[in-house]
């Protein structure tokens, strides 16, 4: 199912200059600025080192982690009073409107799930704040809390420590958060840490540049103040971009105690840091609009934008606008400003706690921060979930027009399951396409937490959702007294920008048998949509009843007459039981099995069409 809300229909098609190097959009100088932050003065940062990666044992991959800080957000008890009052909304069973994805007009791109395998283990820690980056060589970073692995991109690994062991600096001790981005303009890779003792007289940005194109290779090493105010604060949610000449890191400082002092943006010379040399930084505080959580956007296909940076934030506990920045120059400029503007968009609000299949433990819902984005031809494309229906969360999709100031907005959800943490990638081959494709993560009270992604054409239309990984049990290992488990906070996306199609990576985190979180590793591409209909008003997949008691049906809707398999699958992916192969007719098709001797538990049902799986679904077999 879909909203849609266009509140302007101007669009600016911006030129995009040569060689990679691209143009920001023109803003008009009648915009309003409403206001502008503060600039520190310029410092220099020297290398703490060099990092020659050295690997525990791949076939054990024996880590020793730190348990992970608590979070805080902004607002934190009114945002805790929204969403205990979404959650008893769910429970007064508000009425049902549509219990299949629908999209309003067929589109042009399902996702397909191409190589895909098991991720960064569980290492004690809860969210794991997944991460990605793909380089166009192929070569693959994926980190999460406490752990940093390199895989070839059939699968192989060919490194693995815990953070603080790539790091490798005695002084630091406890680390999270961590952040991966590949420079496409660069053929490089930059990763991020925060120490993570939760206090001000620790906190540190821990920034590590590749040497080369090979992230095997070796690191220089860098460490920033996380207090460069010098309030006795310490600095948590990190968000990473670059432009031409610049890396941005952004994040929120906290008391000692806890309480969100306000948003900062760190802005560096990159270049530098690519050579192993003394680094120039500055950064912005102050702002009057007090952000939490600003996102600044790289550019979303091969090369980078410049100068400056853009960078979204939208309201944690919700709002009906959104706040946009221009960092107008590089810091080499001397007369570079951070422009705020308020742009209007339909408004949002947090969700409910998810459920999920098996425990009474829900899962936290986070709140509406910024949580993904890129900028490309004039347009700058975000995501962040909340409230989709009745209490339960579904992803917030964003078109934010620079030039014409202007906001599209589509959600995307199902009633009784939680879309959540969404991170996007161009999936274009043009700049003039804005295609993109978006994974998140999954959970209902039927299900048990999953790996989804789905895709959004340039008409803004909906494909209906693919399947990732499914989860094989639900989460509860860190939760205590009554409180949610930890979930996200972020699902990794990273393009690899020279494939001849169109062609995402992402990671993200799914529920084991164990009762915590493990990552799954998958390259997502696209395939246009031949013989079974997209989803949409008068076209659907249904799967019911779910949980299974005793007979199951499943009905989907053919464009035309085609030969089909259905198959029945447990959660290792071994084919448990073909359930029918043959020909299907054009129109409504029903099918219709019992569970015979189907072991209650999770189970996966597959359809097939010409060789491509073009539906995943969990069913749950019920006593």
């Amino acid at each position: 199912m879909k909203k849609i809300i266009l509140l302007a229909s101007l669009m600016l098609t911006v030129s995009i200059a040569g060689f990679a190097q691209h143009k920001k959009a023109t803003i008009p100088p009648t915009a309003k600025v409403i206001s502008q932050g503060k600039k520190s003065p310029e410092y220099t940062v020297q290398p703490s080192g060099e990092i020659k990666p050295v690997s525990v044992n791949l076939q054990w991959r024996p880590l020793l982690s730190n348990k992970c800080i608590k979070h805080h957000s902004e607002n934190e008890e009114r945002i805790e009073q929204i969403k205990k009052e979404k959650t008893l909304l769910k429970k007064k069973g508000a009425a049902k409107t549509n219990d299949e994805e629908l999209a309003a007009t067929p589109t042009e791109i399902t996702p397909v799930v191409g190589a895909n395998f098991s991720g960064n283990t569980n290492t004690g820690n809860s969210p794991l704040d997944n991460s990605i980056a793909v380089s166009n060589g192929g070569r693959i970073i994926s980190v999460a809390n406490n752990s940093f692995e390199i895989y070839n991109a059939d699968g192989q690994l060919t490194y693995s420590n815990s953070i603080d062991g790539f790091f490798n600096d005695p002084a630091i001790t406890s680390v999270c958060d961590p952040v991966v981005i590949y420079d496409s303009g660069a053929d490089k890779f930059i990763f991020f840490a925060q120490e993570c003792s939760g206090n001000s007289s620790n906190t540190t940005l821990l920034i590590c540049f590749s040497q080369t194109s090979n992230p095997n290779g070796n690191w220089w090493k860098y460490k920033l103040t996380g207090n460069p105010v010098g309030n006795n604060t310490w600095f948590d949610y990190p968000k990473l971009a670059v432009s031409n000449n610049e890396l941005y890191i952004t994040g929120n400082s906290f008391s000692n105690d806890g309480i969100f002092q306000e948003a900062l943006l760190f802005q560096i010379q990159k270049s530098n840091g690519f050579n192993g040399v003394a680094l120039n930084w500055q950064y912005w505080y102050d702002l009057d609009s007090a952000p939490f959580t600003l996102l600044p956007v790289s550019y979303g296909q091969q090369g980078n934008y410049g100068p400056g940076i853009y960078l979204v934030a939208t309201e944690s506990s919700g709002a009906s606008n959104i706040d946009f920045f221009d960092l107008t120059d590089d810091m080499s400029a001397s007369n570079e400003t951070l422009n705020h503007f308020s742009i209007p968009t339909t408004a949002y609000s947090p969700a409910g706690n998810g459920y999920q299949f098996g425990t009474d433990t829900q899962l936290d819902n986070g709140d509406c921060r910024s949580l993904s984005g890129f900028y490309l031809n004039g347009i700058i494309h975000f995501v962040f979930h909340s409230d989709y229906f009745a209490g339960y969360n579904g992803i917030n999709y964003n078109r934010l027009n620079v030039a014409a100031k202007t906001n599209t907005s589509s959600m995307f959800g199902l009633n009784e399951y939680e879309y959540a943490y969404p991170s996007v990638a161009s999936f274009a081959k043009t700049t003039t396409d804005k295609s993109v494709m978006i994974g998140f993560g999954r959970t209902g009270e039927s299900i048990y937490p999953e790996v989804r992604v789905v895709s959004c054409d340039d008409g803004m239309n909906w494909s209906a959702s693919t399947l990732v990984k499914l989860g094989s049990g639900y989460s509860d290992y860190t939760a205590s007294n009554g409180d949610p488990e930890r979930w996200g906070d972020y699902t990794g996306i990273s393009r690899k920008h020279n494939n001849a199609a169109a062609t995402v990576w992402m990671n993200g985190m799914y529920g084991t048998t164990s009762s915590n979180w493990d990552t799954w590793i998958a390259e997502i591409t696209g395939t246009s949509t031949t013989g079974i209909e997209n989803l949409n008003a008068s076209s659907r997949f249904q799967v019911y009843p779910n949980p299974v008691f005793q007979e199951f049906k499943t009905r989907f809707e053919l464009a035309e007459k085609a030969e089909i398999s259905i198959d029945i699958y447990d959660v290792q992916g071994k084919l448990v039981q073909p359930l029918f192969k043959g020909l299907a007719h054009a129109g409504i098709n029903q099918f219709t099995f019992n569970k015979a001797n189907l072991a209650t538990g999770a189970y996966f049902v597959t359809i097939t069409l010409n060789h491509q799986i073009i539906k995943n679904e969990q069913i749950i077999i019920a006593d």
